[in-house]
């Protein structure tokens, strides 16, 4: 199963928490889609990197999008040449949901070179022309893009090496190496990865994610961090379902507490306390997180 198929696949469980809000959330959902046939941003204009979030979670809520509106809109953007890595990876995700069918010819060969033209020597990919190294985010961009297109990079285990190039000196994961401390979504992320390509993870990466919960519920960004965000709690949950570490009873009821606190009567989720929008990025995790805490 796809990366994104599973995610989508916990995520459908949300309803069950979300009750009678659900209508809520489709609402708000469906108000997201610009009639460009974009996702919008916070600043209300339609944007590929919302756009996957927005099509993703309505599909989690049953709820068919446009697909007319969405195919005019993906077909701005011909084969991707000029994007950048993240959006043109959004957009791969975004034909995915379409129907790869509907692509233009030669799109999908197109957009994969592209996403090629971010792989890094070792193997890893990053948007970050800067950086000279993969990291844990690319590496899990990339790989969904091509799986939704159907296919696998080539090498998909120098995916592996180039993560192992990135353990912090706790043991975790970082985004840059040599790091002392690793950082919650790319250790999330960089599990979830090894233990889709087949390959084990030790048992003290779920120890260390687990140490990242906050009293209150959620999950820390980084140790350390003022308070927990919905990004990081959702990924955390992901990363612990892929270990099979279950989540103790307690703070299963303080990160529901926690992911409640966050939902905003417009039908969106805020990114965390200090937040004052909501996004359907952001909508996506928390039904991504409620998924996970309704099993």
């Amino acid at each position: 199963m796809s990366l994104r198929l599973q995610l989508l696949q916990v995520a459908r469980l949300a309803p069950r928490l979300l009750g009678e809000s659900s209508d809520l959330v489709r609402a708000y959902l469906q108000r997201q889609m610009s009639p460009e046939g974009g996702g919008c941003d916070r600043a209300g204009r339609p944007d590929l990197y919302y756009t996957i979030f927005n099509l993703a979670a309505l599909q989690v809520l049953d709820v068919a999008p446009p697909l007319d509106r969405v195919e005019a809109y993906l077909r701005t953007f011909g084969n991707g040449a000029t994007l950048d890595f993240v959006h043109a990876s959004a957009l791969a995700r975004c034909w995915c949901i379409v129907g790869r069918e509907r692509m233009p010819a030669g799109c999908a060969d197109a957009l994969l070179a592209r996403i090629e033209t971010f792989r890094k020597p070792d193997g890893g990919y990053e948007g970050n022309a800067s950086l000279a190294h993969g990291t844990a985010y690319g590496a899990f961009v990339a790989l969904g893009a091509y799986e939704d297109l159907g296919r696998l990079p080539a090498k998909p285990l120098r995916l592996i090496q180039a993560l192992s190039r990135l353990q912090a000196a706790d043991g975790a994961w970082s985004n840059l190496p040599g790091a002392k401390f690793g950082a919650l979504n790319a250790t999330a992320g960089a599990a979830i990865l090894i233990r889709h390509l087949g390959l084990p993870v030790r048992d003290a990466i779920g120890d260390w994610i687990l140490a990242q919960a906050h009293p209150q519920g959620g999950f820390l960004a980084v140790p350390g961090a003022p308070m927990p965000d919905l990004l990081s709690t959702a990924t955390a949950l992901h990363a612990l379902s892929a270990l099979d570490r279950p989540l103790p009873a307690s703070l299963k009821e303080r990160t529901l507490d926690f992911v409640d606190s966050l939902w905003d009567a417009t039908g969106g989720f805020h990114g965390h306390w200090a937040d004052d929008f909501v996004d359907s990025e952001y909508t996506f995790y928390g039904l991504l997180a409620l998924g996970h805490l309704a099993v």
